[in-house]
């Protein structure tokens, strides 16, 4: 038989490593700079568009998957990361946006809320800020149907990474008088850009940041409801890496009653005569 110190000593030295572990497991995914989380595009302006978006971050390498239907077809969709990356707290607009009362919240009024460009996404070249902001030659295209798929892997600044949550995704292009195309009678010229009509650039949805570690795009559509993801264990929709950390914090707490169960037994001598704990 193990005497009760030696194994005593063994529970004693598997419990921090059990412990550390299970706060690893349970921490943000993104706090050393790697990451996934998920964007829900809700509509802006009645434009009837929505999506669902992934950022996952590996170091300082940003990829960027988005898929969007609702758009005007046959037309690009400027879109961008817009927040903050020194605290501030910015978040998608609501109606009360349109402060002028025109029925369009164009993108300078929605700016107040949701923050200026920190990346234009895209589908080559820059991704600079204020220089490839309306590059609409280098913005996705919405197919005949109105749908948009979108990937790309970018490096990024250590501030991004620090507050990717703190962002947030943008698409523009509207379609306001229905004949799908970007016009100026649907609602005049641009105030960012007088020779672009206000429906190329004015937002059509935005979404912000849900969490960290979810699942990946659905596939096949755009889905925004629960359940498994990938890394799921079984239909839980519980990550398998929690799961993990529940295993060792189980592992841990194990260890602890047994340490406490054996302070509290009183030790017996060879002859049944009670003696102090080894």
């Amino acid at each position: 038989m193990i005497p009760e110190h030696t194994s005593r000593r063994a529970a004693l030295a598997a419990l921090p490593a059990a412990l550390a572990l299970t706060v690893a497991l349970a921490s943000p995914a993104a706090a050393d700079g790697n990451g996934a989380y998920q964007i829900n595009l809700a509509q802006l302006n009645n434009s009837g568009s929505k999506g669902v978006a992934m950022l996952s971050l590996k170091g300082n390498q940003l990829t960027v998957k988005i898929e969007s239907e609702g758009l005007v077809p046959g037309q690009p969709h400027a879109q961008h990361l817009h927040g903050s990356t020194d605290g501030h707290d910015f978040h998608c607009p609501d109606p009360s946006a349109d402060t002028n009362g025109d029925g369009v919240i164009d993108n300078t009024e929605a700016t107040v809320d949701y923050g200026n460009i920190n990346i234009s996404l895209t589908t080559s070249g820059s991704t600079d800020a204020m220089g490839s902001a309306l590059a609409v030659d280098r913005m996705p295209v919405a197919d005949a149907q109105g749908k948009l798929s979108y990937e790309r892997t970018l490096t990024v600044s250590q501030a991004v990474v620090d507050h990717i949550k703190d962002l947030h995704i943008v698409q523009h292009g509207i379609d306001r008088n229905g004949n799908k195309k970007y016009d100026f009678d649907g609602a005049g010229k641009s105030e960012l850009d007088p020779k672009l009509p206000q429906e190329a650039t004015a937002p059509t949805n935005c979404g912000e940041v849900q969490g960290a570690a979810v699942g990946s795009i659905p596939v096949g559509g755009v889905e925004t409801g629960t359940g498994p993801v990938d890394g799921a264990a079984g239909s839980t929709g519980v990550p398998g890496a929690a799961l993990a950390a529940g295993g060792l914090a189980a592992a841990a707490t194990g260890a602890l009653v047994v340490l406490r169960r054996r302070r509290e037994r009183p030790a017996t001598g060879r002859g049944g005569n009670s003696g102090a704990a080894a």
